[in-house]
């Protein structure tokens, strides 16, 4: 029976810690920003606007290439 006590009282110990570390992680702004992570890596580059007749150009020229 004694058994029971000492594995239930560090069972507790263990979550005392663990959600003291967890508030100690929160207060530090650990979890604030939880979106843009999981969205950046879909962005590489910023967007950059084309002329439209460079793109047609080089777009034409490209097909143009692959034909021959």
């Amino acid at each position: 029976m004694s058994v029971i006590y000492l594995t239930l009282s560090i069972s507790v110990l263990v979550a005392l810690v663990f959600f003291a570390v967890y508030i100690h992680s929160v207060k530090r702004g650990q979890y604030d920003d939880m979106y843009t992570p999981s969205v950046r890596m879909l962005f590489d580059d910023e967007l950059v606007k084309e002329d439209e007749n460079k793109s047609q150009t080089e777009i034409t020229t490209i097909n143009t290439e692959n034909l021959n």
